[in-house]
Formats: structure tokens, sequence, C-alpha cells
């Protein structure tokens, strides 16, 4: 198992390439869904076993209301299935769930399933899972925004009081550490509308993997990938001397 020390503690990953896993197989998209569904069982477990403390996956996106009829509602069933088969392994581990994104969105159902295992994990004091679904970083800045006004508005925040912490209070992420690494799979260069106010220092890697191929090693590669960077912040190199 990868070296404990200069781990992330907060891992954030897009997880691309299900359909175009599929498609040069021969296979229909959901194939690929199916199989990056056991990718991210594979991931949580890598993550947890290495002490990673918050690990946020882009199941799915505002944008991908747009796709096929038949293959959201696939989708829709295939989450509905995992949360239902995850509950007892995440109680098992002590991994507490947490959703961010429009859950309004979301089927009925599945919206009480969400809060049924937010509920029932909530105590957990191991490694914070959390799905973003029907998720876009620029409606969660823009209502984030919003708050902002309608409270000074009413009196209870003055204008200039407001800086980048009371900011990032109103996002839907409040609570947890900005992402230390993102890791895209697919090798797409993009960040597809994902935690964009949050990741403005976050170390990115990319893997060529489409993510059904993306496998524990792969994960342990990106770690290994991280802990040999040093994370200056806009800082000169820790091995400058001052000199321009």
């Amino acid at each position: 198992m990868q070296a404990t020390s200069n781990l992330p503690r907060h891992v954030a990953i897009i997880m691309d390439g299900n359909g175009r896993w599929a498609k040069e197989r021969g296979l229909p998209r959901i194939h690929g869904h199916q199989k990056g569904m056991e990718t991210i069982r594979a991931i949580v477990r890598t993550a947890r076993e290495l002490g990673i403390q918050y690990l946020t996956l882009y199941a799915f996106s505002k944008e991908n209301w747009a796709r096929p009829k038949a293959e959201v509602n696939f989708l829709m069933n295939l989450l509905s299935q995992y949360l239902d088969s995850e509950l007892n392994e995440l109680n098992e581990n002590q991994i507490r769930f947490n959703v961010i994104g429009r859950l309004e969105d979301l089927p009925p159902a599945i919206q009480g399933t969400i809060k049924r295992n937010i509920k029932l994990t909530q105590n957990n004091k191991g490694l914070v899972l959390t799905l973003a679904l029907s998720y876009s970083s620029r409606i969660e800045i823009v209502n984030a925004a919003k708050r902002l006004c309608e409270k000074v508005t009413s009196g209870n925040l003055k204008i200039e009081e407001i800086n980048e912490a009371i900011f990032s209070k109103e996002l839907s992420t409040a609570g947890m550490p900005d992402p230390d690494l993102l890791i895209r799979t697919s090798g797409e260069l993009r960040i597809s509308n994902f935690l964009l106010w949050q990741i403005s220092y976050t170390e990115i890697y990319v893997s060529d993997k489409y993510w059904p191929d993306f496998a524990k090693q792969d994960f342990l590669n990106a770690i290994k990938d991280f802990q040999k960077r040093e994370r200056r912040y806009g800082r000169a190199e820790t091995n400058e001397a001052g000199h321009d």
C-alpha cells in the first residue's frame, strides 16, 4: 500500500469516459456506466485504506440531464441501486455519506434514499464520501451570491464583511477543506464546471485511462505524483533565496 506521508486530505475526481469505454468495445453506453460503478467501489475502498479524509466524485452534472432519456433513466436506476447496495459497507467502514448539487432535480424516491443514507452514516468517523449529483459549480456560486445578497438586504450582513471565508460558507462544500488533488480520467483537459471556486490551488492529475479502466494502482499512481509536488500557493520555491 502507498506510503501515508504527505497524503492529500481531500481528493476530487471527474469520472469521465464510461461511454467511450463501451463504444470502443462495441457495447451500449449503459455497460460503461455499470463497469464505472465497479470502479467507484474500488476507489472508495482504496481511499479509505489510505486514510484519505474526503473523497468527492463528480457523478452526474446538471448538463447530463440533456442526454438521451433512456440513458438518464438508466443512470438514475443505477444510482438507486448503488445507494441501496453500499449502505452496509459505508457503515461497516465508518464512511460518512454526503451529496452536493441540486437534489430537487432528482426523482423523489432517490431524494429519499439519499437523505436516509446521509442520516444513517452521519455519525461515522472515517472517510467522507461526497457524490456531486445534478451539480453545476456556476449555479452553486450564483446561489451563494444570492444568499449573501439576501443577508445584506435583511441587515444581517454588511457588504464590507464579505470575504473569501464568508463566501465559502455559502457553498455546498461548507465545512469541507478544498480539494488538494483533482483527478480527471479519459485524458480530457478541462474542468467541466466542477468545484470552480474550491480548486483555485488544487493540484491536477490527468489519466488517459477511461474511468471503467481506472484501477487501484492508477489511483495510487495519482497519489504518488501528488506527493512529489511542491505546493507553493503563488509563493516562491522553498529552495530559492529571494532572488528575482
